[in-house]
């Protein structure tokens, strides 16, 4: 029984080592969402610029094509570099890259949405499944970044908004591309769902889910979400 229960420990101290080199070896890329600079609570009531009273039930995004630009111009990639970013999943909005070197990073590059490739690929696994609720049919392809919630400015059933945002084929090619430069180390990604809504009135936008120019239009506005800030951990 002893030798079992030390076979358990080493296994276990080994496994934590391992894990713990992993994660040392590798950036922790955070997606922090937000709404107006501050967390982003599911259900609560915000107010947008353009005085529509919103609340936010679910938010997912894919992000794809990760690269770090290093101070020397070298880029650090992953291979099958996709990502389901999801507001109900914390684990989800925290992605670890590999990066060996300790050179500063002069740019973080990535597409919000995911590439006509695999949205031609047929059924695939992880991230990709088509079983997260991200999928319309190889015809579509892939859901870019979906947003749903309520609003009385609504005129709609139940006063809902719903955002389905996608498309892979011209000329509706809804996957956009960002690059940010952090000026500091320790950073993280602010995903403020404030700067998307205070450029939208809910009366008149609250209901796109096929591809087409209106998801093109909502596409380019969602580029403003994204921004770097200093991560600051938190000390309680």
């Amino acid at each position: 029984m002893r030798s079992k229960l030390q076979y358990v420990f080493v296994f276990t101290l080994f496994f934590h080592l391992i894990y713990s080199q992993e994660k040392k070896d590798n950036f922790p890329l955070r997606f922090t969402i937000k709404y107006e600079n501050e967390s982003l609570i599911q259900n609560k009531k915000y107010i947008s610029s353009t005085k529509d009273t919103l609340q936010i039930e679910s938010f997912r995004f894919y992000v794809s094509n990760i690269k770090l630009i290093l101070k020397d111009n070298s880029v650090i990639s992953e291979d099958n570099s996709y990502h389901l970013i999801d507001l109900e999943e914390p684990n989800s909005q925290l992605i670890y890259l590999p990066k060996k070197s300790n050179l500063e990073i002069k740019k973080v590059v990535f597409s919000v949405g995911i590439d006509s490739t695999s949205s031609v690929s047929g059924a695939l696994s992880g991230d990709l499944d088509p079983t997260k609720g991200m999928y319309w049919a190889w015809q579509s392809g892939y859901i870019n970044f979906k947003i749903e919630g309520k609003s009385s400015s609504c005129k709609t059933r139940n006063n809902a908004f719903q955002f389905h945002v996608g498309g892979y084929l011209k000329p509706y090619y809804a996957i956009r591309t960002i690059e940010l430069e952090p000026r500091i180390s320790n950073f993280e990604i602010n995903v403020d769902l404030s700067r998307l809504f205070n450029q939208i009135k809910l009366s008149e936008t609250n209901s796109i889910m096929i591809p087409g120019s209106k998801a093109m239009d909502l596409a380019d506005k969602a580029k403003s979400m994204f921004s770097i800030s200093e991560f600051l951990p938190n000390e309680n």
